[in-house]
Order: structure tokens, then C-alpha cells, then sequence
């Protein structure tokens, strides 16, 4: 896999086609949903001024909102302008990407521990209390996405929860979007107690298999440090580095 070209595509065809293309920035506005800015063209002369133009629009939405910033975006010191700026960097990640053939597989699961398609809103129920009980913090807004989702686009989005007997233990998604050669993997956190036993990498080659059903040439993630390890080990390469910087309307 070429990186830099598989990086450039990734651009063309995921973070710019995700959006709306307002000027120089890909932003996405939703009520209920995720808001900010997902790709940006800006350089030294124009960054601070766009800047101040979105925290202008969300403000008068009176929505939180994110911005995605990637390891290779430019100006080179944008990361430092969204700080004075008022933003707040969250934890970064890495960007990585795999061929998903070279992924997909039989899901090897611990014994005792099955999947489950959610399609319905009582398996993503199970599906966001596998989330939250993973991370260790509430995920407001997350069921009513998902279900969003389902009911208006079902083909875009695969959702599967890892269950020992009647407990959600690892829930997660594949996001299918038209028109792309990427597939996109969320979500995979384990509940403590089953990490370390093959149930993260049990999701991750049955969304794999899945995208090669559905045609799709690349899976990409924005891996954590604790997946991070176990993606390499399964053939995923990394492109970049993602930080999420945010700001509350009255910051």
C-alpha cells in the first residue's frame, strides 16, 4: 500500500466529500449530530480570519463544535492559532489505514462471547452501553445518531456488538458512505475484564469482511494508543495523526 497516495485519497474522497464546501474549510453542520470543521485549504495569511469566521457561525448556532485537525494540514502552526483562539486539543490519534481484504476473517471470539448485528433500537442500547461502560464516561447523543442513521440510511452503517451471555462487552461500527474506496471503523472499546482476549480484533476482521462484501477497497480508523498496537499487528498503516480541538459556544 502506497501511503501517500492512499493519503490522497483518502482527502478527495472522505474528508472533503463529508461536508459542505464553504470557502476554504469542509464544514458539517447538523442539529443533533456532529458539527465542525472536517478539511481546510488556509495558510499563514488566512488562517486567523476563517478561524474567527467559524466560531462566528456556530456561535450564532449556539453549538459546540470541532475542529478536525490533521498532522499535515497547513498553516503548520494552525494547531497553536485554534488554541489562542479559544479551542481545547483532545487527545490525538492516529489516522490508519488497511486493505480491507487483507484484513477480512473469520472472527476468532473467546468462547462464551457471540456477535450481534443492532439493528433495532433495543440492540443499540446494548450497543451504547458497551461504549460507555468501555470508556468510562456517558456518551450522550450517540443512540440517537446511530438510530438516525439506520432508519434514513440503513446500507450506510453496520453495527455489532460483542456479547458474553446477556452482557454487552465491545460494541461497534462500520460507516459505509457511497461513492468512496474507504470504509470507515468506530467505536471497538472493550469492557475491562475481556481486553487482551481477541474481541477488539474479532470486530475488526468482521467489519473488514463486511466492507469487502460491500466493495469497498480500504478501511481507515482514527486508532487510540491503545489500539494503535494491535492495528499494527493486523496490517494497518499509519498516515498522520488527528487531534480534535473544541470549543463551546460561549468559550
Amino acid at each position: 500500500m502506497n501511503r501517500d497516495e492512499v493519503l490522497a485519497a483518502y482527502e478527495r474522497q472522505v474528508r472533503i466529500r463529508q461536508g459542505e464546501r464553504v470557502g476554504r474549510v469542509v464544514r458539517k453542520a447538523a442539529k443533533g449530530g456532529w458539527n465542525g470543521i472536517l478539511w481546510s485549504d488556509l495558510d499563514e495569511e488566512t488562517a486567523d480570519a476563517e478561524i474567527a469566521g467559524q466560531r462566528a457561525y456556530f456561535a450564532a448556532l449556539k453549538r459546540d463544535f470541532e475542529w478536525k485537525l490533521y498532522s499535515h494540514d497547513r498553516p503548520a502552526d494552525l494547531a497553536k492559532r485554534l488554541l489562542a483562539a479559544g479551542f481545547t486539543a483532545e487527545p490525538e490519534e492516529t489516522l490508519m489505514a488497511a486493505e480491507a481484504a487483507a484484513v477480512a476473517a473469520e472472527p476468532r471470539l473467546p468462547e462464551g462471547v457471540e456477535l450481534r448485528v443492532a439493528e433495532d433500537p433495543a440492540g443499540i442500547d446494548l450497543l451504547v452501553q458497551a461504549h460507555e461502560q468501555a470508556f468510562g464516561m456517558s456518551l450522550p447523543g450517540l443512540r440517537e445518531r446511530v438510530l438516525r442513521r439506520l432508519s434514513e440510511r440503513p446500507e450506510s452503517m453496520v453495527a455489532v456488538v460483542a456479547m458474553a451471555g446477556d452482557r454487552p462487552i465491545s460494541g461497534a461500527r462500520l460507516n459505509l458512505d457511497p461513492d468512496t474506496e474507504f470504509a470507515g471503523l468506530f467505536g471497538g472499546g472493550t469492557v475491562a475484564g475481556w481486553r487482551g482476549r481477541g474481541v477488539y480484533r474479532a470486530l475488526v476482521a468482521y467489519r473488514a469482511r463486511v466492507a469487502v462484501e460491500r466493495g469497498y477497497r480500504y478501511l481507515h480508523v482514527d486508532a487510540s494508543d491503545e489500539s494503535r498496537p494491535i492495528l499494527l499487528r493486523l496490517g494497518f498503516e499509519p498516515l498522520g495523526t488527528t487531534t480534535p480541538y473544541v470549543r463551546a459556544p460561549g468559550a
